[in-house]
């Protein structure tokens, strides 16, 4: 019996029950004759890990692996019914399948690299330029179009635990505090550490009666007096330790209990820096270097628009470019899941390029992890050249 395919594997990762409950919820396959939402699911994930560009190469890309469709699925590849699906079809479909396939993930996800035991996780967003007449919705700027992905990073694993399209001009705390977001209520005692763009006393305040514990950077113009002190730690870059009380007159009303404010001196950047945070277990140093991790969520937004398919896109509609977005996200987390199984040794870069390399290959997926990459070519039959015959 033939094995399956390294892209057949990789979709039986997906729950195909789950994934029919989502179609049903939100009629998907309505009308639907021959291309399908689960066909299209296959063709979307087959384009990231390609790295396909446009409608024409993924057809082109898919006819020429035509006796490899048969465990997959695949009917027939079009251009314009895939553009229709794109475009007409609920992306919440996805979105849903990208949500429960995190729950698989989150169960094999190595903890961060801190001994505390408190969950962590860091929450920005990253600006994906858009052309304004081809995006009018994405509107930015007067004669810009962008869209934001707000991302709450769990640094247990890397994976993003919460994730959000919005219109450029969409400010970031406007998405942790507006219910319509859907932004999760954390666990107690967790740490969140985010930007001075989230800068807002009254979420900071909402935070505090979870008993969840934040981390950002202090504005220059902070009105408050000192209440207290802690004892300064020699060698390990803390130059104050604060209690402090907010007296500004709108800061006080929206968060009347006390704060820690600590100034630490970052000897690589040569630069100082000031840290507020409602957290006065944890020792001062500790506090500077759980905001300096929150660089992993920058890793991460460079990670994505650097190898999955996110900055140009397959159409220009709202619900297309979301499509689109949220497939992406299924397909990191599909390489993050394998990569947690497996323990794969080297990095999630290397392993997009073993997948893509024996995407369609007829070999168990273990053993091509298991191969140094030289010898992945080997796996390739060597395509007969076809010769010319010239006429003269």
């Amino acid at each position: 019996m033939r094995r399956n395919t390294v892209f057949g594997q990789l979709m039986q990762l997906i729950s195909g029950h789950g994934f029919k409950q989502s179609v049903e919820r939100y009629t998907g396959d309505r009308y639907t004759k021959s291309f399908s939402c689960w066909q299209q699911l296959i063709v979307l994930l087959y384009s990231q890990a390609r790295g396909l560009n446009s409608l024409r190469d993924i057809t082109v890309s898919l006819r020429s692996q035509r006796r490899k469709w048969y465990h997959l699925g695949l009917q027939s590849v079009a251009r314009s019914t895939l553009a229709d699906a794109n475009s007409k079809r609920s992306a919440d479909i996805y979105k849903d399948v990208f949500y429960d396939f995190l729950g698989k993930c989150q169960s094999l996800a190595p903890g961060h690299k801190f001994r505390l035991k408190n969950p962590l996780y860091s929450m920005d967003s990253t600006l994906v330029k858009l052309c304004l007449s081809a995006f009018p919705w994405a509107s930015y700027r007067k004669r810009k179009g962008a869209m934001k992905i707000h991302t709450l990073l769990d640094h247990k694993g890397c994976l993003p635990s919460f994730l959000t399209l919005t219109e450029g001009r969409c400010h970031d705390v406007k998405v942790v505090q507006d219910q319509r977001y859907g932004f999760p209520g954390l666990l107690p005692d967790s740490i969140i550490t985010v930007d001075r763009g989230y800068y807002d006393f009254n979420w900071f305040y909402s935070l505090e009666l979870d008993r969840i514990y934040f981390i950002t950077r202090a504005k220059q113009n902070l009105q408050y007096e000192v209440t207290g002190q802690q004892e300064v730690p020699k060698n390990k870059g803390v130059i104050s330790d604060q209690t402090i009380r907010l007296t500004g007159s709108k800061p006080k009303q929206y968060y009347p209990k006390n704060l820690r404010l600590i100034t630490f001196y970052d000897s690589k950047k040569e630069k100082e820096l000031v840290f507020i945070t409602n957290n006065f277990k944890l020792a001062a140093s500790t506090i500077a270097e759980l905001y300096k991790h929150r660089w992993q969520i920058e890793l991460f937004f460079k990670w994505i628009k650097q190898n999955l398919k996110i900055k140009t896109f397959l159409g220009t509609s709202e619900n297309a470019v979301m499509t689109q977005v949220w497939t992406a996200m299924i397909y990191y987390l599909l390489l993050a899941f394998i990569k947690f199984q497996t323990r794969y040794a080297y990095s999630l870069h290397e392993l997009t390029r073993v997948i893509g390399e024996t995407l369609m290959e007829h070999v168990d997926i273990i053993e091509v992890l298991r191969m140094k990459f030289e010898k992945l070519k080997l796996l390739k039959p060597n395509q007969p050249q076809l010769a010319l015959s010239l006429k003269f």
